[in-house]
C-alpha cells in the first residue's frame, strides 16, 4: 500500500541527527519550541554509529590486548586471543544503547521524531522521502530551520570505496577478521587513531602520507612523541608518497605513491583504508531552495549565533565547518535552538578543546606561545614530563609532557597542549581555567589528588610560575 502525501508543521525544523542535531532538538524541546528532527539513517549520526564512539571501543580493545601481551617488565606473560566478531558485536551493542537513548531523549523532550530524507522545497517548507518502498512522502512547513546534515568521508580519485579492498573508517571498524595487513592512506587524526588500534591487535600497519609528518595541525614536539610510539609499535611511515592508485593482487591490494622526485614506489597489504579527512555534507537537502549556497569548500557559513546568510536558517555541526568535533556540535545546536527561541546565546571558541586518540593521547585547547605571541601577549610556559610523574610510571606510560602557556604579565591561562595517558580527560582542567579567566596561581594552587595524572597539569603551571617541586624549573 502506498502511503499518500500528508502536510505536516512546525515552528523549527531540524535536519539531521547527529550531535549538533540532536542537541539542538533537545533543547529547543527544553524551551518549549514545537520541534521536528528529521534523520534519514540513525538517530545520533556519524559519531555515535561510525566515528567517535565506535572507534574509542576499538582503542581501548587493541589497548587491552597489547597492554596484556606485553606486561613482561611488571612480571605478567600473558597472550590474548582476539575474536574480532564478537568484539564488533560488543561494540555494536554501545552504539545501540547510545542511539536508543538519544531516541528517548528527544521524545521526552517532546520533540516529533520523522525518519526520512528531507529536502528543502522553498524558504518555509521541507519535504520529507520515508525510506523503503511505497512508504511515500510528507511535507513539513516551518517558521525556523537548523541544518545539521554533518560531513562524509573524502574519496580520493582512484580509491573509490568498496567495502572490499578500499575502506571508509566506517567500514575498518565493522571488519569481522582481523587483515594481516593494513595500509592506510593519510596520517591525520582518523588515520593515526586506527592505525594505532589495528596495529596493537597484531595487523602489519603502512601509513602512506603525501605530507612529511603525521597529524598536520599539530606542533613537531607533539608529533614527534605519537610517531615515536607508532614506531614502537611496528607502524611503518612513507612520508612524501601520494598514493596515485591501486590495483588487485594476489594478496590483497597493490598502492602505487610517486614522491616528488617522481619516483614510484608500491606497498601491498589486505586492505587499504582512507583517511585522508571528511568534507561537509551540505548538497543532502537542497539548500539552494532557500536561497543557500555552499562557499567552496562546500562549508554552509554561519556567524556567532549559527545564522545562514537567510534570515531563520541555521547551520551546525560539519556542515558548518572547522572545527569539526562533535563537541563544537554540541555548542553548536544548543546557542541554534536558544536563538530560535530569542534567547540572547552566541558561540565563544576561544576554549574549545581537541582531543586525538593515540597513544599515547592528545589533547589541546587555547593558544600555543607562538600564538599568542602574535596576538599580542607576552607569553610564558611550563612544562611537566610525563616521566616525572609516579602516576604515569605505575601505568607504564611515561612518554609525554603537558605543557600550559600564559600571559606572562597578568597570568591568565591562554591555552595547553598535553601529550599523555587520558590527555583527552586532562585537557578539561586547562579549558575550565581558560573560561574562568583563571591565573596560573588558582591551577597550581588547586590541591590534586596524588598520586594521579593531573597532577602534571598543576606541576606545569607551577613550573610556569618557577615553582615546580617534581621538576627542574625554566
Amino acid at each position: 500500500m502506498v502511503v499518500g502525501d500528508i502536510s505536516t508543521g512546525t515552528e523549527l525544523l531540524v535536519i539531521g541527527g547527529g550531535p549538533g542535531g540532536y542537541a539542538a532538538a533537545i533543547r529547543g524541546g527544553q524551551l518549549g519550541l514545537d520541534v521536528t528532527l528529521v534523520e534519514a539513517d540513525a538517530y545520533g549520526g556519524t559519531c555515535l554509529n561510525e566515528g567517535c564512539i565506535p572507534s574509542k571501543a576499538l582503542i581501548h580493545a587493541s589497548s587491552l590486548v597489547h597492554d596484556v601481551e606485553h606486561a613482561e617488565s611488571m612480571g605478567i606473560d600473558a597472550h590474548a586471543d582476539v575474536d574480532l566478531q564478537q568484539l564488533v558485536g560488543w561494540k555494536d551493542g554501545i552504539v545501540d544503547r547510545l542511539t536508543g537513548g538519544v531516541e528517548k531523549l528527544c521524545t521526552a523532550n517532546g520533540v516529533n521524531l520523522i525518519e526520512g530524507r528531507a529536502e528543502f522545497v522553498n524558504e518555509h517548507t521541507a519535504r520529507v522521502a520515508h525510506g523503503g518502498e511505497g512508504q511515500g512522502s510528507e511535507s513539513v512547513e516551518f517558521e525556523h530551520a537548523i541544518v545539521a546534515t554533518g560531513s562524509r568521508p573524502i574519496e580520493i580519485p582512484g580509491f573509490e570505496f568498496d567495502d572490499r579492498r578500499i575502506l571508509t573508517s566506517s567500514d575498518a571498524l565493522s571488519l569481522e577478521t582481523l587483515p594481516e595487513s593494513l595500509c592506510v592512506v593519510g596520517g591525520g587524526y582518523i588515520g593515526m587513531e586506527l592505525s594505532t588500534a589495528f596495529a596493537k591487535l597484531g595487523a602489519d600497519v603502512t601509513v602512506v602520507e603525501a605530507l612529511d609528518d603525521i597529524l598536520p595541525s599539530y606542533d613537531d614536539d607533539v608529533t614527534r612523541v605519537v610517531r615515536g610510539r607508532a614506531e614502537e609499535l611496528g607502524i611503518e611511515f612513507r612520508f612524501g608518497e601520494p598514493a596515485q592508485g591501486w590495483t588487485e593482487a594476489d594478496d590483497g591490494a597493490r598502492v602505487t605513491t610517486e614522491t616528488e622526485d617522481g619516483e614510484t614506489n608500491t606497498h601491498t597489504a589486505e586492505r587499504v583504508l582512507v583517511a585522508v579527512g571528511r568534507e561537509p555534507a551540505a548538497d543532502t537537502c537542497n539548500v539552494e531552495a532557500v536561497g543557500l549556497e555552499p562557499n567552496q569548500d562546500g562549508v554552509l557559513e554561519t556567524d556567532d549565533a549559527t545564522q545562514t546568510a537567510v534570515e531563520g536558517v541555521h547551520a551546525v555541526g560539519d556542515v558548518a565547518g572547522e572545527p569539526m568535533l562533535a563537541h563544537t556540535a554540541y555548542r553548536e545546536g544548543h546557542v541554534a535552538a536558544e536563538v530560535v527561541a530569542g534567547e540572547p546565546a552566541r558561540l565563544d571558541q576561544q576554549a574549545i578543546p581537541a582531543a586525538v586518540f593515540t597513544d599515547p593521547e592528545i589533547g589541546t585547547v587555547g593558544l600555543d606561545a607562538e600564538t599568542a605571541e602574535a596576538e599580542g601577549f607576552d607569553p610564558v610556559v611550563g612544562e611537566m614530563p610525563m616521566q616525572s610523574s609516579g602516576r604515569a610510571l605505575t601505568l607504564g606510560s611515561e612518554t609525554g609532557f603537558v605543557r600550559i602557556v600564559a600571559d606572562a604579565e597578568a597570568g591568565f591561562v591562554l591555552g595547553a597542549r598535553i601529550v599523555a595517558p587520558n590527555a583527552s580527560e586532562l585537557i578539561a582542567e586547562v579549558g575550565l581555567a581558560i573560561e574562568m579567566g583563571a591565573r596560573l596561581g588558582d591551577i597550581a594552587g588547586t590541591i590534586h589528588t596524588h598520586p594521579t595524572l593531573s597532577e602534571a597539569v598543576a606541576e606545569a603551571a607551577a613550573n610556569a610560575q618557577g615553582a615546580a617541586l617534581h621538576t627542574l624549573n625554566r
